[in-house]
């Protein structure tokens, strides 16, 4: 493994423990066999170090979305949201990473996902696309919807894992499941059956 890859490892794993608060440049060299400095030599400075974990979990959620098999539109950004859902309970972390952390390589919307930078955001546009394009949709606003969707979804995620949804994991899917397939009705012509 090439010592950059290295790095980015030691880093995610730093990261997976103790969130930015653990992201130690030191510590990473340790972990690595490398001065400090050395580092330096591969990542400009943290921030360059936060944005390559920012893209790396961004490729992971990528990754994600894309092994989801293809369904009815509807159905399809349903299992996305389950799948966004699953990742950030499965890796909280990780989630943080892809979507919390500040970086000037996170995807921004709405352009990112217009000129096609985000592949999971990519999907998700295409099939409201296609809801917008068979008179599915009650607003003909595909990246709006997107957006509306995602502010949501993180945005329920985030108050959870702040301990502000009471109840328990099990509680809180049916919530998340509940919530977001209501917003997504509102959007469209006629409720699904």
């Amino acid at each position: 493994m090439e010592t950059r890859d290295q790095i980015l490892a030691a880093a995610r794993a730093a990261f997976d423990r103790k969130g930015l608060e653990g992201l130690s440049m030191r510590d990473i060299a340790k972990e690595v066999g490398i001065t400090p400095m050395a580092i330096y030599r591969h990542y400009e400075n943290k921030q360059a170090l936060i944005d390559a974990l920012v893209l790396d979990a961004l490729a992971e959620w990528s990754g994600i979305v894309a092994a989801i098999p293809p369904t009815a539109p509807l159905k399809w950004l349903t299992k996305i949201g389950e799948a966004h859902l699953d990742f950030a309970l499965r890796s909280p972390r990780r989630y943080e990473a892809a979507f919390l952390l500040h970086s000037d390589k996170a995807r921004r919307y709405p352009d990112d996902f217009l000129a096609g930078h985000s592949p999971a955001g990519a999907v998700q546009l295409r099939l409201l696309q296609q809801l917008a394009a068979q008179d599915k949709l009650a607003a003909h606003a595909p990246v709006e919807i997107l957006i509306t969707n995602a502010a949501l979804g993180q945005g329920l995620i985030t108050l959870y894992r702040a301990g502000r949804i009471a109840g328990g994991e099990q509680q809180f899917r049916a919530l998340y499941l509940r919530a977001t397939r209501r917003s997504m009705e509102a959007f469209l012509t006629e409720k699904p059956k």
